[in-house]
């Protein structure tokens, strides 16, 4: 999506856009989707893309929604893409969505079976739509 950082922060909250488009991040346990286990999708909170679903959710105690797997078609592109971030003085993998380029949050290696990874994503990165 080749939307300039003026349309973004029209159409995003200023929280939203500070954490999807400045690389920010929200206090942990105060995110709204940090609790939500309800079966359906979550999808980057600036273009709708579907990220995650509901069954690759788990309680990492982080205080931020936690994934072991983004959602993953054979012969898609991925959605999640991995970049090194080296801000803070620390090497940690920063996660952006592969569509429109906004960072989520981190994968660290320190999650669950079958994976081992744990995405750490901020709840103003996503939007969730339950399954009917």
């Amino acid at each position: 999506m080749g939307l300039s950082e003026d349309e973004w922060k029209r159409i995003l909250t200023p929280e939203a856009y500070h954490i999807l488009r400045e690389k920010g991040t929200e206090r942990a346990f105060t995110g709204s989707l940090n609790k939500e286990y309800s079966e359906g999708v979550f999808q980057c909170g600036a273009c709708g893309m579907p990220l995650f679903t509901s069954d690759s959710k788990f309680d990492s105690g982080s205080g931020w929604p936690s994934f072991f797997r983004p959602i993953v078609h054979e012969g898609e592109p991925a959605r999640v893409k991995e970049v090194v971030d080296h801000a803070f003085g620390m090497v940690r993998t920063e996660i952006l969505c592969a569509r429109c380029g906004s960072h989520l949050g981190h994968v660290f290696p320190d999650g669950p079976h079958p994976t081992g990874l744990r995405y750490c994503v901020n709840s103003a990165s996503l939007g969730f739509s339950k399954e009917n």
